[in-house]
């Protein structure tokens, strides 16, 4: 059974994964055997991830890049496959969050938004896949959200950017699993990390959600390894075009 989920001799590529769900989802796939390619903005952000990672004994390199950008992006997965190998997993987690009136939304704030959350997903994942689609093989894991089902006051556009990671996982899966690649999602609920801190500590935001969600508390980073690592791994290999809600029953109950 542990073989299924073994990831020992894959190489995984990880955006934002400097810290917070991007940098767990790494470790956690190191954990499971991966070899570990981190990417953010920040060099300075990245060298103390990849130390960290390797202080735990995990193999992991960094690749400092903006996902935002297609030229950046093309030289630096060019880079990984050639100086480290193939790029057998990625998870396209990079991201942002502004909220506001929508009725006043600022449109440049708009643009960043879905540059940030959609447009990089696309075009990081046209390059790596190509890589994928000559190999016949290839996981890609998209970070999406409950709001990808859901909404709430003032994240209009954020709802929207993650209904678009729903559905963009869903056309990948079609396009690509004849062609031999699983393309999935996970859409975390509300878990306590950094850009949430506000949040866990506003009582009033907090009763609301552990009233509204079946296990009655927020969930901890750790708890998306779980199904990171089974979308990364054989487990799921018959399993295409879903999103994975890892949110304490939150959408399960009105």
């Amino acid at each position: 059974m542990n073989r299924l989920f073994d990831l020992t001799g894959k190489r995984a590529l990880i955006t934002g994964s400097s810290k917070g769900i991007g940098f767990t989802l790494a470790e956690g796939l190191a954990e499971a055997g991966a070899s570990i390619v981190l990417n953010a903005r920040s060099a300075e952000r990245l060298r103390a991830a990849e130390k960290t990672l390797k202080e735990k004994g995990f193999e992991a390199a960094s690749f400092c890049f903006d996902v935002t950008q297609p030229g950046e992006i093309q030289t630096a997965i060019d880079d990984i496959e050639t100086k480290l190998g193939p790029i057998d997993i990625l998870i396209n987690n990079a991201g942002m969050q502004a909220r506001g009136a929508l009725e006043d939304y600022d449109l440049e704030t708009w643009r960043r938004l879905m540059e940030t959350n959609v447009n990089s997903m696309f075009y990081v994942t046209r390059v790596v896949a190509k890589y994928m689609i000559e190999r016949g093989q290839g996981k890609i894991i998209n970070i999406g959200s409950v709001q990808s089902m859901t909404g709430r006051p003032t994240i209009a556009p954020y709802t929207a950017s993650k209904g678009a990671v729903l559905n963009l996982t869903k056309g990948m899966a079609i396009d690509w699993g004849p062609k031999g690649l699983q393309i999935n999602a996970i859409g975390p609920g509300y878990f306590k990390t950094e850009l949430n801190q506000a949040l866990v500590d506003n009582p009033e935001f907090s009763n609301w959600l552990t009233g509204r969600t079946p296990a009655k508390r927020w969930g901890n980073l750790d708890e998306l390894k779980g199904a990171a690592i089974f979308l990364a791994s054989e487990a799921s290999s018959f399993i295409n075009g879903h999103m994975i809600y890892v949110d304490g029953g939150l959408l399960a109950q009105l």
